[in-house]
């Protein structure tokens, strides 16, 4: 198998591997508000309607993505920008004892930040390419 071979089959598993785990996230978000209430930059007002605002637009992304919809790469990237200051706020709280568990520990919290970069590339990889005729 060539490396633009592999590449192929990554670029087509990459969004609905995202997909997954919006669906998953977003409905972690509603199941355990909590822990993401926790990494929201604390100027903003009213975390709870944040963290379900974010979470109902990782499901419609995570499923746009399942499904194939044109709009689904493009908005998955938006967001993955838009909520990338939480991941910033976590890493600089982290060992702080602010976080709950895991989330406290400055490797894990700092190694979420750069993963946003490969996170946008998979949601890209759902964009329309030529000769594609993908639904909505």
């Amino acid at each position: 198998m060539t490396v633009n071979t592999r590449l192929e089959r990554l670029r087509a598993v990459a969004p609905r591997a995202l997909g997954c785990l919006f669906v998953a996230s977003g409905t972690l978000h509603f199941a355990a508000p909590k822990p993401f209430e926790t990494i929201m930059p604390r100027r903003l007002p009213a975390h709870r309607a944040f963290v379900y605002g974010s979470g109902a637009a990782e499901l419609a992304c995570g499923f746009g993505l399942l499904t194939r919809r044109r709009w689904a790469g493009p908005a998955s990237a938006a967001l993955l920008l838009a909520v990338w200051p939480a991941n910033v706020r976590m890493a600089l709280d982290a060992g702080s004892g602010r976080l709950p568990a895991v989330a406290d520990n400055r490797l894990v919290a700092w190694g979420r930040v750069p993963l946003q970069i490969p996170l946008i590339w998979a949601a890209l990889q759902a964009r329309p390419r030529s000769g594609d005729s993908p639904e909505g």
